[in-house]
């Protein structure tokens, strides 16, 4: 978490940048700047909010679109000159109406796969009619087990046989593993834990 008597406020005239990713998929949103009130009404409020240059005020992201960003997280760098702040979106963060301010969807990342798993939970939460996702949901853990065996199986015979259609088949396994993941109550950052703790 963040020290805020720490940070070097007077290196850049009041005013430090602020990188903003969602705390989930850890895409990058957008880029802004605080002073030392915008970082104290971003704590105490829960939402993001910077210092607007042009403004010259403080600036509550989303005051206008509604789409603010609930505040997760925020540290400061190693040189105390620049902030990370976690944070969940509730729509767009561009003013374009792209999810970020840096060239949306311009390149395959893993973020696509937290996205995914919204969306999934979101199917889960609202059940849409004629989704194959609240279908799986509706039959039961044990059928979306079986799904994930299955497509297991097809991952490694398709690697086997050096077919050219493991990508696809992986890519129906994290599907299907995703949706395990949220019929049992769990999700990727539950995963990424285990995973961090095997590092060590």
């Amino acid at each position: 978490m963040i020290d805020a008597d720490k940070i070097d406020w007077n290196k850049s005239g009041g005013l430090v940048p602020v990188v903003v990713q969602d705390a989930d998929s850890l895409r990058v949103l957008m880029l802004g700047y605080m002073n030392n009130e915008a970082l104290q009404a971003t704590i105490n409020t829960g939402f993001v909010t910077f210092y607007s240059r042009s403004k010259q005020r403080l600036w509550k992201k989303g005051e206008e679109s509604g789409n603010v960003l609930r505040l997760k997280t925020i540290s400061q760098d190693c040189d105390n000159d620049a902030l990370l702040a976690l944070a969940e979106p509730t729509g767009p963060t561009c003013h374009t109406g792209s999810v970020s301010c840096f060239s949306d969807g311009a390149n395959a990342d893993l973020s696509v796969i937290a996205d995914l798993a919204k969306t999934i939970k979101q199917r889960h939460v609202n059940p849409t009619a004629g989704s194959y996702t609240a279908e799986l949901f509706a039959s039961g853990m044990a059928r979306i087990a079986q799904k994930v065996g299955e497509e297991g199986v097809e991952v490694a015979l398709a690697a086997a046989t050096n077919s050219k259609t493991v990508a696809p088949e992986a890519a129906d396994l994290i599907y299907h593993l995703l949706v395990l993941l949220e019929a049992s109550g769990l999700s990727l950052a539950d995963v990424t834990r285990v995973l961090k703790e095997r590092r060590k």
